[in-house]
């Protein structure tokens, strides 16, 4: 009887844990966010961005990813704070895009 008690009480905590994990995780975020790194990338190599232009770039996404581990903190990312990292990642987005579209190159 003790075994199966300490069995169902693990089996229980595993699936609380498991649970907590699942509540802060944002792929959504993550993937753009490594989207939005490769595209700057792509642009360095090209020449499209200049130094300062990937400066500015990089301190929004610093911006950004300071806020999704705050919002991660409590263990849980309300609707809110997807909404704002949303409309965060989407002027991040905007901003390389014109960075890269503008009339300035490294070469």
């Amino acid at each position: 009887m003790k075994k199966i008690l300490l069995t169902v009480m693990i089996t229980g905590l595993f699936g609380i844990f498991a649970g907590a994990a699942d509540a802060q995780t944002t792929p959504r975020v993550d993937r753009r966010q490594q989207n939005q790194k490769t595209r700057v990338r792509r642009g360095v190599n090209s020449g499209e961005l200049t130094r300062r232009e990937v400066r500015g770039i990089k301190s929004s996404t610093k911006t950004t990813r300071r806020y999704e581990k705050r919002a991660k903190s409590d263990g849980v990312v309300t609707w809110k704070e997807r909404r704002r990292l949303n409309r965060m990642q989407n002027r991040n987005s905007r901003k390389i895009y014109r960075k890269k579209h503008n009339r300035r190159d490294r070469n």
